[in-house]
């Protein structure tokens, strides 16, 4: 999945900025991001291109390899 970054304008008019949403394509981020701001103007959209995920956990092998890494 993708990560788009919006910035709309509710509508109320306030302007909300740096909305960051997971889709499959902007099609579906867009619908999600309608789903809460219903009626916004989407004043500015754009891709985050995401380069590596970060591992959320490390076992003990991971550890030992960047501690030899480092020595």
């Amino acid at each position: 999945m993708q990560k788009y970054d919006f910035t709309v304008k509710t509508r109320n008019g306030h302007l909300v900025e740096n909305i960051r949403i997971f889709g499959r394509d902007q099609e579906d981020a867009e619908r999600k991001l309608r789903q809460m701001y219903m009626h916004c103007e989407i004043v500015h959209s754009d891709m985050i291109v995401v380069e590596k995920e970060i591992q959320q956990s490390a076992d003990i092998e991971d550890v030992l390899t960047l501690i030899v890494k480092h020595s």
